[in-house]
């Protein structure tokens, strides 16, 4: 299971922005998010019992997570969720990555699953359930828990757009900020207004907020390797942007470069009219 958050296309200059919250076994042995080899480069973090991912980030700006959702009739051997996770990260764009995640959960060797594709250009989410359907994100905030994405009837769906729509996000600092603080909430004594699962052997394992910006110097992946309510987040940016900059030429990079120093002069003096309006 998890509960994630995107915030896509909405935000200047930051088309892809995520929070994240894993929850699984926690005896479960877990790799952090390191730099994966072959082709594309990506990052993420591995199951170490069955080898996939849950999360992760490519060369091409490609992110790609999963959640479990329900099915009546699942495969007696199912294949690996988290090997299709990993596939996905393979491919070159969303749409190529929400074709193939389709086309494999039509073929019934997998349990219910539910998988989020998304670039600069496009964001799908995939469902696997006991039908599947691919559909394309409007620009918006968007919460993906194990049923339909943005589900008003899943409680702690809306306990997290309510946290993240009580002030305007208009940057990834605000988004990082607002989200980090969300996703580390613990329920109260009833059990409700909260993110975190603690108790029992199953409960929130890890955490990870993701910022994927224009520009690559911006680029943030901060993972908590255990509940964000009492961890903190290690910041795996450069890892990222190391995976970002793959197979980027000098010529490539120079003119990154320069448009970034346009944009800043932009934001300089936009703020000057600002001030000087009032």
């Amino acid at each position: 299971m998890c509960i994630l958050a995107i915030q896509y296309k909405t935000v200047r200059g930051a088309p892809i922005l995520v929070a994240h919250n894993r929850e699984e076994y926690f005896d479960r042995p877990t790799q952090g998010p390191k730099i994966q080899s072959g082709k594309p480069r990506a990052i993420c973090g591995i199951d170490r019992k069955a080898g996939g991912t849950w999360f992760g980030v490519n060369q091409h700006g490609l992110f790609v997570a999963v959640a479990n959702r329900p099915k009546a009739n699942p495969p007696l051997e199912p294949r690996s969720r988290g090997i299709l996770c990993r596939e996905l990260l393979g491919q070159t764009n969303a749409q190529d990555a929400t074709d193939y995640a389709a086309a494999e959960l039509r073929t019934g060797a997998y349990a219910g699953a539910n998988y989020i594709c998304a670039d600069a250009d496009h964001g799908y989410v995939v469902y696997g359930g006991n039908y599947v359907e691919a559909i394309e994100l409007e620009p918006g905030l968007h919460i993906m828990t194990n049923g339909d994405i943005d589900d008003q009837m899943d409680d702690r769906q809306e306990f997290v757009r309510r946290q993240l729509t009580l002030q305007k996000i208009d940057s990834a600092v605000a988004f990082l900020a607002v989200a980090s603080r969300a996703f580390a909430r613990k329920p109260d004594s009833q059990g409700r207004h909260g993110v975190v699962m603690t108790g029992g052997d199953f409960g929130t394992v890890s955490s990870t907020l993701l910022s994927l910006p224009n520009r690559i110097q911006n680029s943030v992946y901060q993972y908590a390797s255990g509940p964000p309510s009492d961890n903190t987040y290690d910041d795996c940016s450069a890892l990222l942007r190391q995976v970002l900059s793959t197979d980027k030429s000098k010529e490539a990079r120079e003119r990154e470069l320069a448009e970034a120093d346009e944009f800043d002069e932009l934001d300089e003096f936009e703020e000057v009219e600002e001030v000087e309006e009032y």
